[in-house]
């Protein structure tokens, strides 16, 4: 079927379709056509997401356009970036050298992340701000809620029979403490205001392609509203990162050091904020405490349990090191920067 929908729809002849086990919303296939083109495809679960996929595709060849480092969106026969097809909607992007990130950052690939992500933020501030909002319990929602939403997981677990239940309960516990006895004083040491922009919005290790330490691909574009402090926090304290390896301190320095090199635009007291950002933001999140109800492949299901885990360890640390961490990015911009 894929070969039907490329050659009918794109024109091309395709030799080798390979499917890629990775992506909850999306069918994905690495394709290669009979010119040589290596190519990525991906089919849309539900043509309910076409619209959405528009807004990505459109935001991605626009960060293209500006020279960052985007894979090129293919047009189909009518010119559009998704295509209907099969009774599915699909996309085709070209693929790019690497391969996606799964192990810890570096320095020095941190500090590539960090110009990428500068560079986008800087060329989104003057894009038209997307219908899809980002959510941001982490700045406004209730901690009651957050605390209901942990029995509501462990009764979840408990139903699916997930493994290492007595973990799990360990990790809500320690979750139900840092929401009690953190947030309120966490929230009161954030700028009153923080920038809103269009943003990329899932610009996390898993939608970067990088080789020799370089970005050379983003991708999986979520094109939201949100706020640049939250989406450079999230990638300067990557949970692989974090828990990881003794460097982390030093990766976030040097990617929120490059960040603001090339967004100074960006008022200091959001970039600083990247850090509080960050810890809120996982205190407020319970992806992977279940996974069953994603329907992922065995492998992908095993790496989601694992990134709980690396954020419950990401946690305590900014918990014990967040006063060390302020007085490393209050160099940020001072004289030369941070490092």
């Amino acid at each position: 079927m894929t070969a039907d929908v490329l050659e009918e729809r794109y024109g091309f002849a395709v030799e080798v379709v390979e499917p890629v086990h990775m992506g909850t919303d999306t069918i994905n296939r690495r394709v290669l056509t009979a010119d040589g083109l290596r190519l990525f495809v991906k089919e849309y679960r539900s043509v309910a997401e076409v619209d959405a996929a528009r807004a990505a595709f459109d935001m991605s060849e626009y960060c293209r356009a500006a020279r960052l480092p985007v894979p090129r969106v293919r047009p189909d026969a009518d010119g559009d970036l998704v295509t209907i097809a099969e009774g599915s909607a699909w996309a085709v992007i070209d693929e790019v050298p690497g391969h996606v990130a799964t192990s810890a950052m570096n320095v020095d690939l941190a500090e590539h992340i960090g110009v990428v992500m500068g560079r986008m933020h800087r060329v989104l501030a003057a894009y038209p701000l997307p219908k899809r909002v980002q959510q941001s319990r982490w700045r406004t929602g209730s901690v009651a809620d957050a605390l209901a939403q942990c029995d509501v997981v462990m009764a979840r677990a408990l139903r699916q029979g997930r493994d290492r239940l007595g973990q799990l309960r360990a990790d809500l516990a320690h979750r139900r403490e840092d929401l009690h006895g953190h947030v309120d004083r966490q929230r009161k040491l954030l700028p009153k205001t923080l920038v809103d922009q269009a943003l990329h919005a899932d610009m996390s290790r898993t939608n970067l392609i990088v080789l020799a330490d370089a970005v050379t691909g983003v991708i999986d574009f979520r094109c939201a509203r949100g706020m640049p402090a939250w989406e450079l926090g999230r990638a300067a304290f990557d949970p692989r990162t974090v828990a990881t390896t003794s460097d982390w301190a030093s990766c976030a320095l040097a990617m929120v050091d490059a960040y603001h090199s090339e967004n100074p635009s960006l008022p200091l007291v959001d970039v600083r904020a990247s850090a509080r950002v960050a810890l809120l933001y996982m205190l407020f999140s319970f992806y992977g405490a279940t996974t069953a109800e994603y329907g992922l492949p065995q492998e992908a299901e095993v790496d989601l349990k694992r990134h709980w885990s690396e954020r419950q360890t990401t946690i305590r640390r900014l918990l014990r090191h967040l006063d060390e961490l302020d007085d490393m990015f209050s160099g940020v911009g001072a004289g030369g920067g941070g490092s």
